[in-house]
Parts: structure tokens; C-alpha cells; sequence
């Protein structure tokens, strides 16, 4: 199995290994074959697509193992960027690793880190967050639960689902320094450096400007003074059982209080248990 990147915008940022490793490949894996025709049409290569994606994931990997382990060579891609990242190729990689399947990969563009250095914020640690939920209820949890981040945060995010995004997020995590970084490798990349109540306002679903092209949103950690909020074991549980009411496990549950806190697993694990013996 190679795992190979491919342009996120620019087809000039294909690598000429990325071009051999189709080129010499049996069959090539891909998110959606569509996309990934237009791509080998325009570098005239010719090779069987199957498809790849969230809704057949299973059923589509069991014939792309099978046909490995029988020895031919298949190219993994998704739409853009690095296969694997926020991406259903992860479910296969770890199923190639299992079987006892080789796996490699050809590097290429990632729109995280791409995101993250045009963006000028800090960049000597962060944490990529992925998208968030489309259910509010969710999406709220989620960023509760990293509150007190002190990384700077990377997310993508879908533009219609923009506006929703940054009113939850300043709801969330109150005003901070983000990047707003669209259309990266294109015609009309942008790169807006604002606050999350500035962006709220901006893209505001009551008659603000309609968001076009795909984001990577950049948020500044929490401020050293808000990760030392202080907590009572009480107030960690509820947020647990918040969190539990969501469908989360009891101790992933306390696990994620704690992270948002600063107290201890095992306090809020011992209170949400007595809880429930009680």
C-alpha cells in the first residue's frame, strides 16, 4: 500500500514521485473516483480506479486488502492532500498494518500545515482538531472539552457550516486571536488574521458576508490564566455527565473533565461511580 499526497488547489505542487507511484501502481484507491479521474486525466495515466470513502469503507477495504495480499500494488489518495489525515484511509492503513501489509508513502501537500505557517500564529506546538460536529449539541462538547487547550487549535470546516462554527466557538472558548485561511493553492487564497468575535460578526448567518471556498480555521490557545480557572470536583463531574449524556463512556467522560479542569481522572471517575451505586 502507498499512501500518496496529492495537490490541495495547484496541480503544479504534484511531486514527480507521487506521478511514478500512480504510474506504476496495479489500482488506485480513492475517496471519490471522480475527482481523482480528472487528476490522472490530466497527467495521461491510466490505471483502475475503486472507491473509498466513509460509507463503504468496509466493504471496499476487504477487496482492497484481499487484492494486496495477493501481491499487486494499490496507490491510496483522497481528494486532496495527504491521505489518512481526518480522512477514512486511516481505517485501512490500520487494517494493511494488521494483516501484515507494507505500507509506505509518498509525501505531499497538507492544507494543516500549510494553514499553520501562512497563518503567522504560533506553530512550536498545536493541535489539529479536525472537523467539528454538525449536531450543535455535539459540536458544543466538543469544544468544551478543549477549553483550556494551550496549543494553538486547527480545524476545517465546510462553508456553510462556517457561520455555526465561530458563533459556537466564541460562545466557547471567548474572544481570541484566530486565522481564517481559505482556498489554499488557488486562485483566490486569503488569509484573514481577526478575532472569533470579529469573524462571528463577519460571517453571521443574519445578513453577513456568505463564506465561499473550504476553510482551515486557526485558533490561539487559552490564555495561561484561564487554564488555571479553578474547578470544584463538583462542577468537573457535571461537565462529565454532560458528556456521558452525549453517549460518551463514563471514563472517557471523566478523562475529558479532567483534561478541561485540571483535576485529577480518577477524583471525578470516583464521583461520577458513586453516583451511580448511590
Amino acid at each position: 500500500m502507498i499512501l500518496v499526497g496529492t495537490p490541495i488547489g495547484n496541480l503544479g505542487d504534484i511531486s514527480p514521485r507521487a506521478l511514478e507511484a500512480m504510474e506504476h501502481c496495479d489500482f488506485i484507491a480513492a475517496e471519490d473516483t471522480r475527482v481523482t479521474m480528472k487528476l490522472l486525466n490530466h497527467f495521461e495515466i491510466k490505471k483502475p480506479l475503486i472507491s473509498y470513502y466513509e460509507h463503504n469503507k468496509r466493504s471496499s477495504g476487504e477487496v482492497i486488502t484481499a487484492r494486496l495480499l495477493s501481491g499487486e500494488t494499490c496507490v491510496l489518495v483522497t481528494d486532496a492532500g495527504m491521505p489518512a489525515i481526518s480522512d477514512p484511509g486511516e481505517n485501512i492503513v490500520d487494517k494493511c498494518h494488521e494483516l501484515g501489509i507494507h505500507v509506505t508513502c509518498v509525501p505531499g501537500p497538507s492544507a494543516v500545515v500549510t494553514a499553520l505557517a501562512i497563518s503567522g500564529m504560533p506553530s512550536g506546538r498545536f493541535a489539529f482538531e479536525g472537523f467539528l460536529s454538525v449536531n450543535k449539541k455535539s459540536r458544543r462538547e466538543h469544544l468544551l472539552e478543549i477549553k483550556n487547550e494551550k496549543r494553538t487549535m486547527i480545524f476545517y470546516e465546510a462553508p456553510h457550516k462556517l457561520s455555526a462554527m465561530l458563533s459556537d466557538m466564541y460562545d466557547a472558548l471567548g474572544d481570541r486571536r484566530i486565522a481564517i485561511v481559505r482556498e489554499l493553492t488557488k486562485l483566490h487564497e486569503e488569509v484573514i488574521r481577526t478575532t472569533l468575535s470579529q469573524a462571528a460578526r463577519r460571517y453571521s448567518s443574519d445578513g453577513g458576508e456568505t463564506p465561499r471556498g473550504e476553510f482551515v480555521i486557526i485558533v490561539e490557545g487559552a490564555p495561561q490564566s484561564e487554564c488555571q480557572e479553578n474547578y470544584t470536583p463538583g462542577q468537573a463531574a457535571e461537565m462529565a455527565r454532560s458528556l456521558i449524556a452525549g453517549g460518551m463512556t463514563l471514563s472517557e467522560a471523566a478523562k475529558q473533565a479532567a483534561r478541561a479542569t485540571g483535576l485529577k481522572k480518577g477524583d471525578i471517575y470516583k464521583l461520577l461511580v458513586n453516583e451511580e451505586v448511590e
